[in-house]
């Protein structure tokens, strides 16, 4: 899987999340919303392996997680999300949110309020941190 991959991924699970929020299916709304955050996160790392480079390990090794707060330090990025969050109160709330998805979420239960406040965390247009790590992608 390449980072083009990885983008297309990102964001066909965002529009799938959102189709299934229109649904009333919030539980697999929420679980996908978090997995477009984790492939566009793993998209940004892609785009640091260079082509004849050979990967380092630890690096390869560390990004086989679901971890959000993990792969936004490996993609090179945490400065950068720090720096905006001082001065976005809204993106730092978002990003507070987005943060307590893990991959067990598709074991939980999400009520429609939870649901909408996590999809509106990921896909805000301006606030949104899908909006700000596809910048950087």
């Amino acid at each position: 899987m390449n980072r083009k991959d990885l983008q297309f991924l990102a964001n066909t699970r965002l529009r799938e999340a959102q189709v299934l929020f229109k649904s009333g299916e919030f539980n697999g709304a929420y679980y996908l919303a978090g997995y477009a955050v984790e492939c566009s996160l793993k998209a940004c790392i892609a785009k640091h392996v260079k082509r004849h480079d050979f990967p380092d390990k630890k690096i390869v090794n560390d990004s086989y997680t679901h971890d959000l707060a993990t792969l936004v330090k490996l993609a090179h990025l945490e400065q950068d999300r720090l720096s905006l969050a001082q001065t976005d109160p809204s993106f730092r709330k978002n990003w507070d949110l987005i943060t307590l998805w893990s991959e067990k979420s598709r074991y939980s239960m999400y009520q429609e309020l939870d649901c909408r406040d996590f999809l509106n965390a990921v896909a805000d247009k301006k606030h949104g941190v899908m909006s700000w790590i596809k910048q950087r992608w």
